[in-house]
């Protein structure tokens, strides 16, 4: 929904997306902040999925390093002393990893009797156009459109609502991420997506609901993503 990288793509270095060195929680120091000479994929920064169960499944607990505490963590950065290099680093996926997290599946994961590990933020859901390979995650990240173009992103930016003003204050990482928790849950798993990991097919109302749920969150996201900026980097 807010970009081309997402849980399952390479994240960007230097600007540019990564192609090798995936690595893992399991990964050494899974949580280093080193600069542009870290050159693995933390595929982990991206998302942080809080559980939720429909059918009485067990939870399990996101890992600690996610998408919310990596937020936190380099808007301290870029606001700090810290070298410059290192806060362009930052300044890279912090601009990536706020629109990742209104995007409501980059904050959960549905835990049912079909799938007692999570879906993985609906990776793991899929959805039947023809033939049925396609998933509920990819739905939602492509929903207002797949071109790259900066010009296009600029044309498509001109035409979302226009945020209120007093969600687009909050600056709190925790708050956004409930945020789209809550909407997961709200917008995301409801008729015609079942409990299970499906196929179901996306009905023209699911549809255009989902268009206007993601504009929403993308404008809110541009909103709070410039008052982060300039407040940090005063």
């Amino acid at each position: 929904m807010l970009s081309a990288i997402d849980r399952n793509h390479c994240p960007p270095s230097n600007g540019m997306p990564v192609r090798h060195h995936r690595n893992t929680q399991k990964a050494p120091d899974p949580s280093r902040n080193s600069g542009f000479d870290d050159k693995f994929m933390h595929k982990y920064w991206h998302y942080i999925d809080l559980p939720f169960s429909p059918d009485g499944t067990k939870l399990v607990q996101p890992p600690q390093i996610n998408a919310q505490e990596r937020i936190g963590l380099l808007r301290k950065t870029i606001a700090s002393d810290a070298p410059d290099a290192l806060k362009a680093f930052d300044l890279v996926w912090l601009l990536h990893l706020v629109g990742d997290v209104h995007q409501p599946l980059h904050a959960t994961s549905r835990f049912t009797h079909a799938g007692t590990k999570g879906d993985a933020g609906g990776n793991n859901v899929k959805l039947c156009k023809s033939p049925c390979k396609d998933e509920l995650h990819a739905f939602w990240d492509d929903v207002l459109g797949k071109e790259e173009t900066v010009s296009t992103a600029i044309i498509a930016a001109g035409g979302l609502p226009k945020p209120d003003q007093a969600q687009a204050s909050k600056s709190d990482e925790a708050e956004w991420v409930q945020e789209s928790f809550q909407a997961a849950q709200k917008w995301v798993y409801v008729d015609p997506i079942g409990v299970g990991n499906g196929p179901f097919t996306p009905n023209g109302a699911y549809k255009a609901n989902a268009k206007k749920v993601a504009e929403e969150r993308v404008a809110l996201a541009g909103a709070r993503l410039g008052n982060l900026l300039n407040t940090e980097l005063k």
